[in-house]
């Protein structure tokens, strides 16, 4: 005798759909593709792309709302951003940032506002800034049923702090602290590590020693997988990229070029054409013709 109701037990889920202990067994495995995503258009072509995990990141401050930093982006931004993003259902595993101060006023703020990414959005998991700080928070989270990846090296969060988007972990001490971050996260239970903004064997080293898959931007090709920002991928940007960047395409020069044949066309009315232009039906156009001659006023009668 089944303990549920009839309709209401769990279900089996889709058999493709990643999850979280998928990615947690893909260490030392076939690379990880990560690819962030704003929208459901996005989302949509990253995951029929075939990517593993979308990370709706706050990125989309600087590349979807013209913000100068991640640091205004807030709560309600990534809710309505992640809630775009899995109404396309995709396969991949869907994570979401933690904005600026959503998590850095302690684990009952960081919980609340991970809660309302899960339960309002629909995050599959979240993803914050920072190492041995952070780690109540990681836990809290993780307590509270929330899977955590972490975020190491160059966080953008702390752009002030850092002076700038510097690369991080040159120097000895800063790469022992890296790895001890790192350790640290592990241990407090994160399921996967973006490593950004290091030296590439650094970075290796920090694979090599943590248990978790470690995911990098900027950070070589060592890690177990490697994540980009969807708008830098295809050139929908303008102006020099960062230098971990490879653009597969020039989608912001084919826009410029399709408006500019657009507005072509419609300052020398050759848009729309016949073909994109609705009619009436025969027999109401003759009824129309018809009523338009009964207004029109005739000639005065000499």
């Amino acid at each position: 005798m089944t303990p549920y109701p009839e309709g209401s037990g769990p279900r089996p889920s889709d058999p493709g759909k990643i999850t979280v202990p998928d990615v947690s067994r893909r260490k030392g495995g076939p690379p990880l593709v990560m690819l962030t995503a704003y929208d459901a258009p996005s989302a949509r072509a990253a995951d029929e792309a075939g990517v593993d995990l979308i990370l709706v990141g706050d990125s989309l401050g600087m590349v979807v709302l013209g913000l100068p930093d991640t640091l205004r982006v807030d709560l309600e931004d990534m809710v309505r951003a992640t809630a775009a993003v899995r109404r396309v259902q995709p396969r991949a595993l869907v994570v979401t940032d933690l904005p600026y101060l959503s998590y850095h006023t302690g684990a009952r703020d960081a919980v609340l506002n991970a809660g309302r990414l899960v339960r309002e959005g629909g995050a599959e998991a979240v993803k914050l800034e920072g190492g041995r700080k952070r780690l109540e928070v990681v836990r809290a989270l993780i307590d509270a049923e929330i899977p955590v990846m972490g975020h190491l090296g160059l966080t953008p969060q702390s752009l002030h702090a850092m002076g700038g988007y510097r690369v991080q972990a040159r120097a000895v001490p800063e790469i022992e602290q890296l790895l001890d971050d790192a350790q640290a996260l592990c241990e407090a239970g994160i399921f996967a590590l973006v490593l950004e903004g290091v030296p590439s064997d650094v970075a290796g080293l920090v694979t090599e020693r943590v248990p978790v898959p470690t995911i990098g931007i900027g950070a070589g090709a060592g890690c177990d997988g490697q994540v980009l920002v969807f708008h830098d991928l295809l050139g929908m940007t303008s102006g020099p990229a960062p230098k971990f960047v490879r653009r597969y395409a020039d989608l912001h020069g084919a826009a410029v070029e399709a408006i500019r044949a657009y507005a072509r066309d419609v300052r020398e009315r050759t848009f729309p054409a016949a073909a994109e232009s609705y009619r009436l039906p025969r027999e109401a156009a003759a009824a129309v013709e018809r009523q338009a001659r009964r207004r029109a006023p005739r000639a005065r009668e000499l």
